[in-house]
C-alpha cells in the first residue's frame, strides 16, 4: 500500500496548502490536497457543495477523499481543517506520520482573512473560528505524531520544523 510521507492537519489558516507544497518540493515528492480533490469530485468549489448538499454530503465526500489519498499518494497530503472530525478519517491516520500545525487566532487571521469563502466560518467568524477549534484541537492532538506552532514562522521555517519533528531528510 502506498502511503503519504506526510499528513498536515489543522486549523484554516494553519498553512496546510502552503507548507505542504514546500515540503513536497523540499522532499521531491508530489503534494496532494484533499479539499481540491473534493472540489474535483463533485465539480464545484466546497462553498457551494455546502449550499447545494449541505455539510452532511460534504462530510461523506471528505472520507472518500481522504481514504483515497492515504491509501494512494506517496507524497505530502493535505487535508481540510475539519477532517478529523469524522471517525473513519481519524482512524485512517492512525498508523500515518500526521503533524498538527497549531495556528493562533491572530495568525489565521492575516493569512485568510475571515472573510474568506469559508462556509463554517461565514457568520461571526471569529467567535466560530474558537467554536471550530475548541471542537477539533483535541483531535487534531489525538492524530498528531508532532505539533508544530507555526506562529511567526515563515512557511519555510515551517517546513524545516516539520522535517525535524518528524526526522525527513530532503532530498
Amino acid at each position: 500500500m502506498t502511503q503519504p510521507v506526510v499528513v498536515l492537519v489543522g486549523p484554516p489558516g494553519s498553512g496546510k496548502s502552503t507548507v505542504g507544497r514546500v515540503l513536497a518540493e523540499r522532499l521531491g515528492v508530489g503534494f496532494r490536497d484533499t479539499d481540491a480533490d473534493i472540489e474535483q469530485l463533485a465539480g464545484k468549489p466546497i462553498p457551494e457543495i455546502f449550499v447545494d448538499e449541505g455539510e452532511p454530503h460534504f462530510r461523506e465526500l471528505e472520507v472518500r477523499a481522504v481514504r483515497d489519498a492515504v491509501t494512494g499518494h506517496a507524497g505530502v497530503l493535505a487535508l481540510g481543517g475539519g477532517a478529523v472530525m469524522a471517525d473513519a478519517t481519524r482512524e485512517l491516520l492512525r498508523e500515518l506520520p500526521v503533524v498538527f500545525l497549531e495556528v493562533a487566532l491572530g495568525d489565521a487571521v492575516k493569512r485568510v482573512g475571515l472573510d474568506a469563502p469559508r462556509p463554517l466560518l461565514a457568520i461571526n467568524p471569529r467567535a466560530r473560528w474558537r467554536e471550530l477549534m475548541e471542537a477539533r484541537r483535541p483531535l487534531y492532538l489525538e492524530v498528531a505524531t508532532a505539533v508544530v506552532d507555526t506562529e511567526g514562522r515563515t512557511p519555510e521555517q515551517v517546513a524545516d520544523a516539520v522535517l525535524e519533528a518528524l526526522e525527513l531528510k530532503q532530498s
